[in-house]
């Protein structure tokens, strides 16, 4: 389903907190209010009590981290086409070399999917593809898509791809909830089937699949990270990490 996006009007948040904090990326808090940082090729992980930490850096630099589901962390390296899963305590579990597969994956994205089971974004085919790590086997989703991809996010039920030119909403079982144009666009973020996208130092928050982002007018900060939870946004900007009440917007 294709849309055409409106902007609406701009909701203004309130900081809560703001945090000094010095890293490469900050990745997010997870369910446990756990903080995951990239520091040096390093992923940390840091709590009231503990922290961890894991590295390789024969892998090279981290490309992304997905901790939607913190007792089975993904850790994506793009240079050596690897993903690591971790435990909550960031020891591994196991290491996917997509290079070494029987039937070769060459991606520049993988996430969470639940069941065993990685949101891939093939390179070669330029299709998003669900790979079952425990049967080996892999799952077409799209069609190939054209234009560069910018960012993926993802969630157990859906994969948000951000290209150059439009927002594409793909489920499970490999239809297209629907696409939303969009341009100048540089990173996007869900929770629970809402999402960000920033664009311009501007975030555009759309709701549960309606096709209307709502501008979300922020404190003065130049965005480098950020991450949405049910009640709080994230923001990184090199310095401090803000915290920001969220009263999502209501249609």
């Amino acid at each position: 389903m294709f849309f055409i996006a409106q902007l609406s009007y701009a909701q203004s948040l309130a900081e809560v907190e703001k945090t000094p904090l010095k890293v490469d990326t900050f990745i997010g808090i997870d369910s446990y209010n756990s903080l995951y940082f990239v520091k040096g090729m390093v992923l940390h992980k840091k709590s009231s009590s503990q922290n961890f930490q894991f590295t390789d850096f024969q892998l090279g630099a981290i490309t992304s981290v997905d901790i939607i589901n913190p007792l089975n962390v993904v850790v994506f390296y793009g240079d050596t086409n690897t993903a690591v899963l971790l435990d909550n305590r960031l020891s591994e579990i196991e290491r996917i070399q997509f290079n070494n597969l029987p039937e070769f994956l060459n991606i520049s994205a993988a996430t969470n999917a639940g069941g065993n089971r990685l949101w891939v974004f093939n390179i070669d085919s330029q299709q998003l593809e669900l790979y079952n790590y425990r049967t080996g086997r892999s799952s077409i989703i799209s069609q190939p898509i054209t234009a560069n991809v910018i960012s993926q996010t993802s969630n157990f039920n859906y994969c948000y791809i951000l290209t150059e030119k439009k927002i594409r909403v793909y489920n499970i079982f490999g239809g297209i909830v629907h696409e939303i144009p969009i341009s100048e666009a540089t990173k996007i973020v869900q929770h629970n089937e809402n999402y960000l996208v920033l664009k311009n130092n501007q975030l555009h928050f759309y709701k549960q699949n309606t096709p209307e982002p709502k501008v979300l007018k922020t404190p003065n900060i130049t965005i480098k990270d950020l991450q949405l939870t049910q009640d709080f946004l994230y923001i990184y900007d090199r310095e401090f990490l803000y915290k920001i009440a969220l009263n999502q917007p209501k249609n």
